[in-house]
């Protein structure tokens, strides 16, 4: 598919009319669209205000400097050609410049007088010629040099794919079947991610708000070693399951992990080394943040009832290893009471046979 680039083009005028034929109808020699301040129509708009729309519509910015500054804006005291050249640069846009050499102007100026010479702004012209000899320029001597400049600058310019240009209609590629594609299997990939996450919380939680399977996926989240960089552990390596991570850090889980570039390299390690893999469980889910540009893990209902469950079970544990501890000091102090009984009992007897003994 063929583009068309419409090149606009900037000058002096009533100095450089050959000039600027000869870079119209090499545009549209090589096949794209030429666009100029003669070619416009006056309107309601300020006359810079239709240049900068002009240029914002245009692919490529192309500079005609002569001999002349050429009128000056009013507001601003520079000219409009410099104004144009100025914008151009400020919007990033393609740009070329073609400049007439020193012999060529006095030959111009020998052949049909002074009005291709700049009498009343030569320093603002100097200062302008310089500006634009800085950046992309060729030097010209006459209409051929233009046409050869025009030539290899938009041959490189139509090879540039961030260049949008003009096509045909017939040869525009009718998109809205695959618009429609598009649309419907985002839907579908929509509705499947919904399903799954259903399923992967019927899984985990029933109709009664109790983990089911709890023993299972503990054990599978026992089984994942992760990687603990010494960075964020006291300089040292380590290797700990996914569960010890997600059980000790279940309070910065739960309040949420993003991936905001002011966050901490431990809030980092969260997220892109721990959350994914508790995702994939249903366990966390990765969310938009409204107003900024970081996302963010936070915890399912699944997961939320996945600590629970391991909050009850740690507490019961416990309650069973307190009554361990009450039974043993008990019994404890059980058998220190029967020897002391021991001990009372047995001195008596002993007392009375010595009084047999003795007697």
């Amino acid at each position: 598919m063929k583009r068309k680039l419409q090149v606009f083009i900037s000058s002096t005028f009533t100095d450089l009319i050959a000039e600027r034929q000869a870079a119209v109808s090499a545009i549209l020699k090589a096949g794209h669209i030429p666009a100029g301040m003669e070619l416009f129509t006056s309107g309601d708009k300020s006359q810079m205000d239709t240049i900068k729309k002009w240029i914002d519509e245009s692919d490529v910015y192309m500079l005609i400097l002569g001999g002349r500054y050429g009128s000056m804006e009013p507001i601003s005291g520079i000219s409009y050609t410099e104004l144009e050249y100025d914008y151009a640069v400020e919007q990033s846009k393609p740009l070329f410049a073609v400049v007439i050499t020193e012999p060529a102007l006095e030959a111009k100026i020998k052949l049909s007088g002074t009005t291709f010479f700049e009498k009343e702004n030569p320093k603002e012209l100097k200062l302008f010629r310089t500006k634009v000899l800085s950046n992309i320029s060729s030097f010209f001597d006459d209409e051929k040099d233009i046409r050869l400049a025009v030539h290899e600058s938009l041959s490189d310019f139509a090879s540039s794919r961030e260049l949008k240009g003009w096509v045909q209609a017939d040869e525009v590629i009718d998109t809205k079947p695959l618009f429609e594609e598009i649309k419907k299997l985002s839907e579908e990939n929509h509705n499947l991610k919904n399903t799954l996450a259903e399923q992967k919380s019927k899984i985990l939680t029933n109709q009664s708000g109790q983990v089911e399977n709890f023993e299972e996926l503990a054990n599978i989240l026992k089984s994942v070693e992760i990687k603990i960089p010494g960075k964020i552990n006291q300089g040292k390596d380590a290797t700990q399951s996914l569960l010890d991570i997600f059980i000790n850090n279940r309070d910065t889980i739960i309040n949420g992990v993003t991936n905001s570039v002011a966050g901490s390299e431990l809030e980092g390690f969260f997220y892109f080394n721990v959350c994914p893999k508790l995702q994939v469980h249903g366990l966390v889910e990765n969310e938009k943040v409204v107003g900024v540009q970081y996302r963010r893990y936070t915890t399912t209902k699944a997961g939320l009832s996945f600590i629970a469950e391991f909050e009850r079970r740690l507490f019961k544990v416990r309650q069973e290893e307190k009554k361990t501890d009450k039974k043993t000091n008990t019994k404890s102090e059980t058998a220190s009471s029967d020897e002391n009984t021991v001990k009372k009992s047995a001195s008596p007897k002993t007392t009375a046979t010595d009084k047999k003994t003795k007697v």
